[in-house]
């Protein structure tokens, strides 16, 4: 039987049980994945990492669970109330509701009743994990603008221009996918792959398009300028402590998780065993064994993840918005254009010899068209002088002005005198040496004058 027609058959009760099955799946996943990128990350900068709290440490995940949860609940005084609560919960829940259409095996008995290890199977699959993705960020947004402070904003929004910028990428990659598969159900994605190999062989542009525009998507390293300590303090969740930090925490593990899921599902065939093995060993991926070999090409996503948080320095965010507008996307128009055309020509009953003979001749008209047309000349304005040591001579108007010349010492006030026989002299006074005024001169019958008005006045 088919995925759908299986699914169609579970009882409530099935639905349910696969309800919490995944909800628990997920959150073990985040428990493991935080602790094994403490431990990745310590071993790449020769550290230890955790291993106090239980076996080899890998209950450290769970005790900083149970200690957010018991840790006081802050909200700030200008922080909106009701926005600021339902903010991570806004970020949390479609996390998980991504989750519910990606095929985790195939055919199981569960509990005697035969299904399928998928919740459901919508013909529309992948744009649900899209639109999922994309409702993230509301948390995010609501979180900055609730918090009444201008850091988390700035970091909100940081958010949601990276969230516009690398969605528009990653939804291009998908397009290929879609139309070599016929379909964008998600099962049906995987079975497609059973037939013709993986997608991340017949279309590495864009395995790779998907990858980069994954990191950027869950605002993971290099790409996590919404929390770049270094100039937003903590980003959008700064305000946030207790259980409400411990949801964005859930929130942004449990997005990587989807989207390695998802690249798993698109790229790499899904659930089936890899390197055609199912052909020599038929039973490999049977039951419960395809999510095996489901959890295992997810981790080596996740893994990517982890090897490049300790690998690579955060990147600027005009680099960012560069390499998302002026790279991704153009590429990925360009490749949706080159890949329709192959379609195309193969559809028509050309042979692989002559689409390379078509390929090339397109590629030698256009190199010959580029080197006929001439080179433009563009005014360059006035050329700035060299010095000898080859860096370049700042412009006239840019030089230092000389200092001006020091002003000449004010004159020294003199001191007026009259000596014996009447002449007027002057005498430049020294700090350091007294007056030396002779006896019986005009000053001193002057202050005799000025005693005995002094005492007429008394």
């Amino acid at each position: 039987m088919s995925t759908p027609e299986l699914l169609a058959d579970d009882p409530i009760w099935i639905t349910i049980i696969k309800v919490v099955g995944i909800f628990a799946l997920l959150v073990l996943l985040t428990l493991f994945m935080i602790n094994w990128e403490r431990k990745v990350v310590g071993r790449m900068q020769q550290r230890p990492g955790p291993n106090r709290v239980g076996p080899g440490g890998w209950l450290q995940s769970l005790a900083d669970g149970l200690k957010l949860a018991f840790k006081e609940d802050i909200r700030p005084v200008l922080a909106d109330k009701w926005v600021f609560f339902l903010a991570p919960v806004i970020s949390c829940v479609p996390a998980f509701l991504a989750f519910s259409v990606i095929p985790l095996g195939g055919e199981v008995s569960l509990f005697g009743h035969q299904t399928a290890l998928q919740l459901v199977d919508l013909p529309v699959g992948v744009l649900v994990v899209l639109a999922c993705s994309s409702l993230g960020v509301y948390g995010i947004v609501l979180a900055g603008w609730s918090s009444g402070s201008p850091y988390p904003l700035l970091g909100s929004l940081r958010s949601a221009a990276q969230v516009i910028s690398y969605e528009i990428a990653m939804g291009l990659s998908i397009v290929a996918v879609i139309m070599y598969s016929g379909t964008m159900s998600t099962a049906g994605i995987v079975d497609a792959q059973h037939a013709n190999g993986w997608f991340a062989l017949l279309l590495p542009v864009s395995f790779v398009i998907y990858v980069i525009s994954m990191v950027g998507e869950t605002n993971r390293a290099p790409f996590d300028l919404p929390e770049a300590e270094s100039e937003l303090v903590g980003g959008f969740h700064t305000e946030y402590s207790s259980l409400k930090f411990a949801l964005f925490f859930l929130a942004e593990y449990i997005n990587m998780v989807t989207v390695s899921a998802l690249a798993t599902t698109l790229f790499l065939g899904g659930w089936h065993a890899p390197f055609g093995l199912a052909t020599l060993v038929p039973w490999i991926d049977d039951g419960w064994l395809g999510l095996v070999w489901f959890l295992l090409k997810t981790l080596t996503f996740l893994f990517g993840f982890i090897w490049l948080r300790g690998t690579l320095p955060r990147y600027r965010y005009d680099q960012f918005m560069k390499l998302g507008w002026k790279f991704l996307v153009p590429f990925s128009l360009v490749w949706i254009v080159a890949v329709a055309t192959i379609k195309t020509i193969r559809n028509q009953g050309v042979t692989p010899q002559q689409v390379l003979m078509i390929g090339g001749g397109v590629l030698v008209v256009l190199l010959v068209v580029a080197f006929l047309i001439p080179d433009r000349q563009v005014d360059e304005g006035p050329r700035i002088p060299m010095a000898h040591s080859g860096f370049p001579v700042p412009p006239l108007d840019l030089s230092v002005p000389k200092p001006p010349k020091r002003k000449a010492a004010a004159p020294v006030a003199a001191t007026v005198g009259a000596g014996s026989s009447g002449e007027i002299t002057g005498k430049q006074h020294s700090p350091n040496v007294p007056d030396a005024t002779p006896a019986g001169s005009d000053s001193e019958s002057a202050k005799g004058k000025d005693k005995e008005a002094s005492d007429g006045d008394v």
